[in-house]
């Protein structure tokens, strides 16, 4: 098989006996349906016996481990899968590993998809399986987008490679055919569908892996559009998962399936001017991650700690090109934004076109091209383009935006002031500030969820001021009424009841959550 860089695959190295052991057991149990004893032995041995054996190298290939598992040939579907998660974790893959394991990938779901499967795997297993294909997707587009510093050989692979190997449709039709033969959707629409997947985990007498599988790839749906850009669309996949309906939300039990949803819906959000609802979801997933990231070890940690300061650096994003938004934002969340971000907030809101660009560079997507690369243009890069493309989109909301807060700035001096006189101060001819207070009252109508689907949406005053422009004595005067803040002692106890009530779920699950997959990195493994 290519591209496991060792020779000899007909006579195999022994392995480490620990290894060898490790590869039995975990064979044994997958087949006796011994849940917990494979969640411990994925979650917890693999990550200690390669830390031990295999840092910096590759796991032993497949070939030498078959022997010790019968031949079975699911088995090593599973364990190639294992293999290559590593090996990109722990090594540079070459453009042959980067195949085999598309290849990998592709057989495995299609045993999946076409058999009658018995076995139970854990969902975080089943999770980093669907989180591992999007990624070395993304990983593949970002291989082939830049040809700077390949050789030739390689150049003459990757146009081989070109419409079958890590093709945007061939991935996102394997994760739409995971999900429509899963019948997740179907299964969810039923009553008391999703209260009753929260408790028993999707564990039972039948198989839960193309079940959950599916479910997962609604997530992973959500990060292939996202990454490509088409922002409508990543929310509406992942249907019928919803960011502000998060009453027994599945994902909230994997740490990091619940981050990749609530980062990519947030981000997408943002992208489509959304700004109030991406800050729901920031927040809400900011909390989540205050408690769960004391929970995770390891590269899970490294992972959410990334994710953590990126949602911040959104979340500024957000305040500054709605300032209403901080009124969503709970305290610590608030607090800690101030800190990390305060004097960046400031510079956005006096128009900075550069903080906008700077914060949007360090922590949207990696984003990618449905497209090959120009191979007869040497300094060809697909991925700066894919990513320049959102740049601009972004700015340039930025830019036309650039000199409102001034504006506002000069209304909130004045109850009223004639238009020339606001158009001198503002050093602008009249029909410049028409147009320019045109586009503030716009920009104060934010679409934001109330009730519906994800993308539902009514318009929603977000403005710190409110003006009027009329006729006064023969001359156009712009009237402005800052609106008054609103008692809100109402809406505060609601808010803070739905959050004691979501702290004590959060507590009743914890003894099954910590019994058999602690919330930090592991899945709630509690129902046979």
């Amino acid at each position: 098989m290519e591209g496991y860089g060792e020779a000899g695959f007909a006579r195999p190295a022994p392995v480490p006996k620990m290894v060898a052991d490790f590869v039995q057991f975990l064979y044994r149990h997958i087949r006796e349906r011994n849940i917990n004893e494979v969640f411990i032995m994925y979650s917890h041995t693999f990550p200690h016996l390669s830390e031990r054996f295999f840092k910096g190298a590759t796991w032993p290939p497949v070939e030498a481990v078959l022997h010790l598992v019968d031949g079975d040939h699911v088995f090593g579907l599973l364990y190639k899968e294992m293999y290559y998660r590593h090996l990109y974790a722990s090594t540079k893959p070459t453009v042959g590993q980067r195949i085999d394991s598309w290849e990998n990938y592709r057989e495995l779901f299609s045993v999946i998809l076409n058999s009658n499967l018995n076995m139970l795997l854990p969902n975080l297993w089943l999770w980093d399986m669907v989180d591992e294909f999007v990624y070395q997707f993304q990983s593949f587009c970002q291989y082939r987008g830049k040809l700077a510093g390949k050789t030739p050989d390689e150049i003459e692979v990757l146009k081989k490679t070109e419409g079958s190997v890590w093709e945007p449709k061939a991935v996102l039709a394997f994760l739409e055919e995971l999900v429509k033969r899963s019948a997740i959707r179907e299964e969810l629409a039923q009553p008391g569908a999703v209260d009753k997947l929260y408790q028993t985990e999707g564990y039972g007498a039948l198989s839960n892996v193309r079940r959950m599988l599916g479910y997962f790839s609604l997530v992973g749906l959500l990060r292939v559009h996202s990454i490509l850009g088409d922002y409508s669309t990543a929310i509406q996949s992942m249907a019928p998962l919803h960011p502000f309906l998060r009453k027994s939300l599945f994902t909230t039990k994997i740490p990091m399936a619940n981050i990749t949803m609530f980062y990519y819906t947030g981000f997408a959000y943002l992208m489509l001017q959304r700004y109030l609802d991406a800050a729901k979801c920031f927040n809400f997933i900011l909390t989540y991650i205050s408690k769960a990231k004391h929970q995770s070890r390891g590269a899970v940690y490294e992972q959410i700690l990334k994710k953590n300061e990126q949602m911040y650096a959104l979340l500024a994003i957000c305040t500054a090109m709605c300032p209403t938004a901080n009124r969503l934002l709970d305290e610590a969340v608030t607090n800690t934004l101030r800190e990390k971000y305060g004097e960046k907030v400031r510079s956005m809101t006096g128009g900075s076109s550069e903080t906008y660009e700077e914060l949007f560079t360090y922590a949207c997507p990696k984003f990618v091209s449905a497209v090959g690369p120009d191979y007869g243009n040497p300094a060809a890069n697909t991925n700066m383009e894919a990513f320049r493309a959102q740049l601009r989109v972004f700015m340039t909301v930025v830019e036309e935006r650039k000199h409102l807060p001034a504006l506002k700035q000069f209304l909130k001096l004045y109850s009223s002031i004639p238009l020339s006189k606001l158009a001198s101060l503002a050093e602008v001819d009249v029909d410049t500030l028409k147009q320019q207070l045109s586009l503030l009252r716009q920009s104060t109508q934010v679409i934001t969820w109330t009730t519906g689907e994800p993308l539902s949406g009514n318009p929603v005053s977000a403005g710190d001021v409110d003006f009027s422009i009329e006729q006064q004595g023969g001359e156009e005067m712009v009237v402005v009424a800052e609106p008054k803040a609103k008692t809100v002692k109402g809406d505060f106890l609601v808010r803070h009841i739905a959050r004691f009530e979501e702290i004590v779920r959060e507590l009743d699950a914890m003894p099954r959550a910590q019994s058999a997959a602690a919330a930090g990195d592991q899945p709630a493994v509690a129902a046979h």
